[in-house]
């Protein structure tokens, strides 16, 4: 039996497509329902609450809610449909000139005093050929502002190519484990507030990164997917290879 596939929407306005490729980002205010978010946050944090945990979501107790869930979408279906919203479907294809798959997801659950990730362009973590990489980063909570650690970005440094990334400097700020750009003043970032629902779409080298969470009870999290172009294919990273059709 042959699967229709079902039509693309087109959520996009030329004027905010052309604001993406000015400035390597757009924000999409609501773009996904605070109903499906409910049921997915809990459904992501009893993952690491089971005993034992899958061997997929495994970690340590003390960082159960400290370190990112990495893709889940490929061992759990409701991950899987929410890496496939409509709407991100539709603005991808917009901003790809046509269909995009999803190769990697994470879900943040950063909860309060945990460290953020220190500037960096993803295409530094995975490299794509033809380079179309794009994220679309949805925002778990009601309110992801500088103290619980909202995104932070440098708009128009996706013009810039890849830099060079070394050692992360500030340990009490971000994670040790991960790298930071070099030879670009990151301080001129500026940060991206956001509410439960948008979604933040951006280019795989917009220079971007997060801090600490340093509310006393307010978590950060948000679910993070990383799309190609379906002709594109990913590089080096054997993990990433498998493509996600969004349909």
């Amino acid at each position: 039996m042959t699967r229709t596939i079902p039509p693309i929407c087109s959520p996009l306005t030329e004027e905010q497509i052309e604001l993406f490729r000015e400035q390597g980002y757009l924000l999409i205010k609501k773009g996904c329902s605070h109903d499906l978010i409910d049921a997915f946050n809990g459904h992501i944090y009893d993952i690491r609450n089971q005993s034992p945990m899958p061997e997929w979501a495994a970690c340590t107790e003390e960082k159960k809610y400290t370190l990112r869930l990495f893709n889940s979408h490929k061992e759990d279906s409701f991950s899987r449909q929410l890496m496939k919203l409509p709407l991100i479907r539709g603005a991808l294809a917009q901003f790809m000139g046509q269909e995009a798959v999803g190769v990697q997801s994470m879900y943040f659950y950063k909860e309060p005093g945990s460290p953020g990730q220190a500037s960096h362009q993803d295409y530094y973590y995975i490299k794509d050929d033809p380079m179309t990489m794009i994220a679309a980063w949805i925002a778990m909570e009601e309110l992801v502002d500088e103290e619980n650690g909202c995104l932070w970005v440098m708009p128009g440094t996706h013009k810039l190519g890849l830099l060079p990334h070394g050692a992360v400097k500030n340990h009490d700020e971000h994670e040790s484990w991960t790298d930071e750009t070099e030879g670009v003043d990151t301080t001129h970032q500026i940060p991206v507030v956001m509410e439960k629902g948008d979604i933040l779409f951006f280019s795989e080298l917009l220079i971007h990164s997060s801090n600490k969470n340093r509310s006393k009870d307010r978590w950060r999290r948000s679910y993070v997917c990383h799309y190609i172009r379906e002709d594109s294919k990913v590089l080096q990273r054997e993990d990433l290879r498998v493509k996600y059709p969004l349909y």
